[in-house]
């Protein structure tokens, strides 16, 4: 890979990271909200909601960091 190309390649990962940081932020307040809720209304659909959101915004910000160290390796070639 030439230098452009790498260069194009280690812009891209730093975009990456920063948008899994920012579904990671995402992910803490959606989870804070579904703890500081009453326990009645985390059994409720609302609640249920908000605890799926948290779950499936970790699992993205997990795929994201996949994505990130597969580009790294690329990179390291």
């Amino acid at each position: 890979m030439n230098k452009a190309r790498r260069k194009w390649l280690e812009d891209v990962i730093a975009k990456l990271e920063e948008q899994k940081e920012e579904l990671e932020s995402i992910q803490c307040e959606e989870q804070e909200s579904y703890d500081n809720m009453p326990e009645s209304l985390q059994y409720s659909e609302r609640g249920e909601a908000i605890e799926e959101n948290a779950n499936d915004l970790d699992s993205y910000a997990s795929d994201l960091q996949d994505i990130i160290d597969n580009l790294q390796e690329i990179l390291e070639r």
